[in-house]
Parts: structure tokens; sequence; C-alpha cells
């Protein structure tokens, strides 16, 4: 494994080559939680922890590598894993909760977990008793897991990252980008295809990030979610072992709970952003906002429309924390009964619960600066992080369908296609 520095203009605090090479797990062990209770308490309590630094880190980008140690011994990356094989099995929407309360304290933090709870529920459905076994008692153990997804423009399969079968072994080329938590992982779960009966087969391989030919790149440099660990990665020639390959082919062309799981997480992160936005609005304006000349009040806490905003506010936050809600239900049925109609209705039930989480975090960051004034802009204060993130983190695949395919299901009858961004 190597590591590409990253460029100066990002480097100011971000750790030098050496710190990539320390990926370990963790020396101490890792907390077995009970369930869901308990998984959702030791959320509440590392969120205290985590709010403490979260301007600071991405005030000076500072990764935040004690906070992964601390984050992962804590046993919040093994909820996922099933009870037949040690873990607690925690609900879906707990996943959310979870990921909500960690994201409200920081952003980063909350979404770094996301790819690694999905590769789990890759292996779920698509992973060999073995491979289940190995994996999962890795996580138990305190290993995590990064991604290696997305690709920039490779339509044409002889660009895209490969899996080659040679003679000599099986091996990994290619290159891809926005691997967020992939510099605190210790395995890359990295999506290849592979050319097998003239049709391109989709697998997803967990490579180790120690492996020869791996090339860690630190290069995101997105005005939000700055501390994700989202850089790009490079693959020449890795060598991987079959048992490190897991079909994903397969669970794209049969009915499974992997993208409804997925999004509903990516709702919980945008609901932690919105909350912690209203969380840090309200002292904000009781303590340093002014109120507006034409209100005719002393206080900005007394202004009629600055309590009208903050309402609308609460109402958009409690919405769409209801719809995870709801939305975790039918995932937790479609993970236990995975047909057409099920999966259709929790990726519809999940599309929902985003579109509401959507509005509700950008909602919620934009209010905390407009009714923050002028001073809520000041650098120290950093406030304008929760704008950034949320705003980064909802691009992360467009509402816009969310709404078309809501629309098409409960007019049309569509089933929605079934894929990680619906």
């Amino acid at each position: 494994m190597s590591v590409v520095a990253p460029p100066p203009a990002a480097t100011a605090c971000a750790p030098d080559a050496a710190a990539f090479t320390r990926i370990a797990p963790p020396p101490r062990p890792v907390a077995r939680l009970a369930g869901d209770e308990e998984a959702l308490a030791v959320a509440r309590e590392l969120a205290v922890d985590f709010a403490a630094g979260a301007a600071t880190r991405d005030l000076e980008r500072r990764l935040p590598w004690e906070e992964m140690e601390r984050f992962t011994q804590s046993g919040l990356w093994a909820i996922t894993v099933p009870r037949e094989y040690g873990g607690p099995g925690v609900k879906a929407a707990t996943v959310a909760q979870v990921t909500a309360l960690i994201s409200a304290a920081d952003g980063s933090l909350g979404q770094i977990p996301q790819n690694h709870y999905y590769a789990l529920e890759v292996l779920r459905n698509g992973g060999t008793e073995a491979q289940k076994r190995f994996f999962y008692e890795r996580v138990l153990a305190g290993e995590r897991f990064g991604n290696a997804l997305a690709e920039i423009g490779a339509r044409d399969y002889h660009r895209r990252t490969r899996l080659v079968r040679d003679p000599g072994g099986w091996y990994v080329e290619g290159r891809k980008f926005y691997c967020t938590g992939s510099l605190f992982a210790h395995r890359i779960p990295t999506m290849v295809n592979a050319e097998e009966d003239g049709r391109e087969v989709a697998y997803l391989v967990f490579i180790p990030r120690e492996a020869p030919g791996v090339t860690l790149i630190d290069d995101w440099d997105g005005f939000g979610q700055r501390v994700t660990g989202s850089g790009s990665i490079l693959f020449d020639r890795v060598q991987v072992e079959p048992e490190w390959v897991v079909p994903f082919q397969a669970s794209l062309d049969r009915p499974t709970a992997i993208g409804p799981f997925a999004q509903i997480i990516h709702a919980g992160i945008d609901l932690g952003i919105g909350r912690g936005a209203f969380e840090a609005t309200l002292p904000f304006v009781r303590e340093r906002a002014r109120a507006w000349i034409d209100a005719g009040v002393a206080r900005a806490s007394e202004d009629p429309l600055t309590l009208y905003a903050l309402g609308e506010v609460r109402v958009r936050l409690a919405a769409a924390d209801a719809l995870i809600e709801r939305a975790g239900r039918y995932v937790d049925l479609a993970q236990a009964a995975p047909d057409e109609a099920n999966v259709a209705a929790a990726s519809v039930a999940v599309a929902e619960a985003r579109a509401a989480s959507h509005r509700a975090g950008l909602l919620a960051a934009n209010k905390l600066l407009e009714l923050g004034g002028t001073s809520a802009t000041g650098r120290a204060d950093d406030l304008d992080r929760y704008w950034r993130n949320v705003r980064t983190h909802t691009l992360h695949d467009p509402v816009r369908w969310k709404y078309h395919w809501i629309g098409a299901y409960h007019l049309n009858g569509r089933v929605p296609p079934r894929h990680g961004a619906l």
C-alpha cells in the first residue's frame, strides 16, 4: 500500500504519510452491544464528545483519527452484524438514528460508516457462509470497511475498475473517487466489473488497504464533509484472493433490501445535520441575534417571524424523523422477506423519508444563518459548516428522482429500479 500526499492547500493539518500505515485493529477490546437501546445510548454518549471538537476539525481539516478509534471501540460499527453471527443485528431505523445522533454532533463522522454498513448488507445478501463468518468476525474485532464504488465517466467497460482473472491469479485494476472512509479503513470494499459470457458482472472485493498496488490519495476538496476521508484510490494490478470476492450482480438481478438500507442511512445523515443546526440556532438566537426593528420587540427570541421560522424547522425535522422510523419498518420487512413487493415498498418509503430529511436538513441549516444574522457568519463559530455539510451530502443522489419514483409508484404502480441510489 502506498500513499500520495494531499495537495499543499489541503495539508495544513492532514496526517503525514506514516499515519496511513498505522491502521490496525484497535489495541483495546471492542464493545459487544446487546441491541437497539444500548446502541442508541452509546451513540448519544459519543455524540457529546464528538461535538466538542467538530468545529476545529472542520476549520483545520483535522482528520479524526482518535475519534475513529473511539467510534470503532464503542461497538457501533458492528451493530448490523446479524445475531446468528455474534452481533446485535439492530433494526434499520436504529442504524439511521445512530447515524443521525453522530451526524448532529459532526456531519463528517456520521457519514464515514455509511458504506461500511452498506458493504455488510451486500455481504449478508451475496456472501458465502464462510465469507460471512470471516468478515463479520473481523468487524466484531474492530475492523473498519471503507468503500471504492464511484468512478468518473467510466461508461466503457475497458475503462472501469476491473477484476482480471489470469492464470497466475486474480487482480483488480482501476481508479475510484469519493471513497468515503477509506483513509481510516482496514479493508476497502471495491466495486469491480468482470466480463462473463458476453456481459458485465459486478462484484464487491474486500481489499486490504495495505495490499501492494493500492494507492490512497487524500484529494477530497469539497467545501463540506471535509474530514470524511473521501479521497481517491488507485489499484495497480492488485492481487486479490477469491475468498475476498463477493457477488454483487445477483443482488441487483433479484429483489434485495440493499438499496433502501443504504438510503435510510443517508436519510439519517441529513436529519442529524439538520438537528445539529437547529440545536445550534436556539442559543445563538437567545444570546446573540438581534431583533429586527419592525418586530417591535427587544429580543430576537421574541420576534414573531423568528418564532414562526423556528417552528417550521422543528416540524420539518419531526416529520423527517417519523418518516425514517416508518421507513425502517419497511426495510426490516424487506430484509426478512425480500420479494419484489416488499423491496419496492421499502424503496418508496425510504425515498419519502429521504425527500423529507433532505428538505428538513437544508431548511435547518439555512435558518441558522438567516436567523442568526451577519454575526452568525463569523469564522470562529464555523456555523456555516452545517449548511456546507448538508448541502454537500444532499448532492449524493438527486432528490428530484425520489419524487419521481414516489409518484410513479403511487399513481401508476411502477416498481422503482433496484440500485443503491434510490
